[in-house]
């Protein structure tokens, strides 16, 4: 089991960011932003599902559990309160998250079924967030000139999904999930997961005003499809959670210890 660090980020979250904070393109922003609003509601399902996880063990495992449940359900409460914080600058800006509110009626759908369904929804999002977090950590110019403060909120959130993405689905398989189940979820959450970020980044671009010009969209496809891209980097990462012998620990979190160890001064930790 990995010891989880609880750290409080150390940047200024009180000034309003930018309207195109990320190097000024438009694009990069909003998909970003649309992630910023997905997290704190679903930061809070993943606490919630762990816990309730955690819980369902018998006695003897679920104190062997209690100190990586602890730390996992702390950093996500940390990421969940400082996305609140830059979202609230976001709702000042106009923008406008539905997001969570399709999320919120999904989650409520889960509600007395056998916590492993949750933890198997949470263990599949924990792997769409952690190879993204990879991939901001291996290209963080991804993120543009951005200022340094949002550089380090955005590489320190990535630094530690990679380091607890492994809870969900390790305690999902001491509960006895199955492999059917765990890719059937999978699926389930890639529809969603792309679906609600697709929609999202396009609603605040039509917010921002910047839905209709070629240069939100050339900007787009250079991110998502140049070299480098975010889906030419990703698919074979996503693709490996299907595989019979996968298990999270193989993406690695080399690149999000780096970036904690050399970056000590963005973060104070406050327990273990």
């Amino acid at each position: 089991m990995t010891e989880l660090v609880v750290r409080r980020l150390l940047v200024d979250l009180e000034t309003p960011p930018a309207r195109h904070w990320c190097g000024g393109d438009a694009f990069r922003t909003a998909f970003l932003n649309a992630l910023s609003m997905s997290f704190p509601l679903g930061e809070q399902f993943f606490i919630d599902a762990v816990r309730q996880g955690a819980a369902a063990l018998p006695a003897a495992e679920r104190e062997r559990w209690q100190a990586e449940v602890q730390g996992f359900v702390g950093q996500e409460a940390t990421h969940r309160h400082v996305h609140g914080l830059f979202n609230a600058h976001l709702e000042r800006q106009g923008l406008v998250n539905r997001w969570a509110e399709r999320a919120a009626r999904r989650i409520e759908r889960l509600r007395g079924l056998d916590p492993r369904h949750a933890l198997a929804a949470t263990a599949a999002y924990e792997h769409f967030t952690a190879i993204l977090a990879e991939h901001l950590l291996a290209h963080p110019g991804q993120l543009g000139d951005a200022e340094p403060r949002l550089l380090a909120m955005w590489l320190w959130h990535a630094a530690e999904e990679c380091e607890h993405r492994s809870v969900a689905f390790d305690l999902y398989r001491a509960l006895g999930g199955d492999e059917r189940w765990r890719r059937r979820w999978f699926r389930i959450a890639s529809v969603y997961f792309v679906g609600d970020a697709a929609r999202q980044t396009a609603h605040n671009l039509w917010r921002d005003g910047s839905l209709w010009k070629p240069s939100t969209w050339i900007g787009g496809v250079r991110f998502l499809f140049g070299r480098g891209g975010l889906v030419r980097e990703c698919f074979a990462p996503w693709r490996a959670y299907f595989r019979t012998d996968f298990h999270p620990s193989q993406g690695g979190s080399e690149r999000g210890r780096a970036w904690l160890e050399s970056h000590a001064r963005a973060y104070a930790p406050v327990g273990r």
